[in-house]
């Protein structure tokens, strides 16, 4: 029986996952769309981060319409990826979906062996100590193209299921306070290279003590820049209200809105 032809005797997910699939191989026909065509992994890999994070948007102004279609857009992505790895020979998406399936079942002895868990906290022991066991070296698993502050957060995850880590946030603050030192230092004498390597050293030590606080770094500088953009759009249509343009004001009466607008709890 064809992928096609199984997918219609099985429920309504299956099915749009087909039609999804035979859009993408329409696409990808001799006689389908030249720039479509030329895509490879390579090109496309790009597209499903922006999707991704499009969706992660979604999800955080909890628009449940519009999520729904983001998800929709990852899905295709997917299938795209899935489409030109099954024509280089290497898988296909069946293939990839088994291999998830047999991990999570493999990770999930509590659901589909014998196992025994008391709660979700020994849920996470439990899975970590089966990733171990599988062999993987302890940070290899964090993507190297995750965001920054959020691989440093992963990283520090790690590590600390091992007893690599700060003894609580506030020795994590103090190390933070280090760093700063150690920026201000290659500062005071001109050193860029320094400068560089302190600097990131400071943002590290900053996402461990949110980590150590139960906080994400990632949200709340995410947080942070939705704040700074909210109030720059203050100053540029208080300017504009002025007959002014942001090119035009100079830097005090910008700073004049900013704190007055800060005074006023904005």
């Amino acid at each position: 029986m064809s992928d096609k032809a199984s997918a219609e005797t099985c429920g309504p997910e299956a099915r749009a996952l087909q039609r999804l699939l035979d859009l993408v191989r329409r696409l990808r026909a001799p006689n389908g769309c030249p720039w479509d065509r030329e895509q490879t992994p390579s090109t496309i890999k790009g597209y499903l981060i922006e999707e991704a994070y499009e969706l992660v948007e979604a999800i955080e102004a909890n628009d449940a319409m519009d999520a729904r279609e983001e998800l929709g857009d990852v899905a295709f992505e997917l299938c795209f990826l899935a489409e030109l790895y099954r024509e280089a020979g290497e898988f296909d998406l069946a293939q990839a979906l088994d291999t998830s399936r047999a991990k999570m079942v493999h990770r999930h002895p509590h659901v589909f062996g014998e196992a025994e868990v008391s709660g979700a906290e020994e849920v996470t022991l439990r899975w970590h100590q089966i990733k171990a066991a599988e062999g993987k070296p302890l940070l290899e698993s964090v993507p190297r193209s995750l965001p920054a502050l959020l691989k440093a957060h992963r990283l520090g995850e790690r590590a600390a299921r091992v007893g690599f880590d700060f003894p609580g946030a506030e020795a994590a603050r103090q190390k933070l306070e280090e760093e700063v030192g150690e920026l201000k230092a290659a500062m005071a004498v001109g050193d860029r290279d320094a400068a560089q390597r302190e600097l990131g050293d400071v943002l590290f030590a900053a996402v461990s003590v949110a980590r150590l606080l139960k906080l994400s770094a990632e949200d709340a500088l995410r947080g942070s820049l939705d704040k700074f953009s909210e109030r720059f759009r203050y100053i540029e249509e208080r300017l504009k209200a002025q007959g002014k343009s942001l090119q035009e004001a100079s830097l005090e009466e910008m700073d004049a809105i900013w704190d007055e607008m800060r005074g006023e709890g904005k």
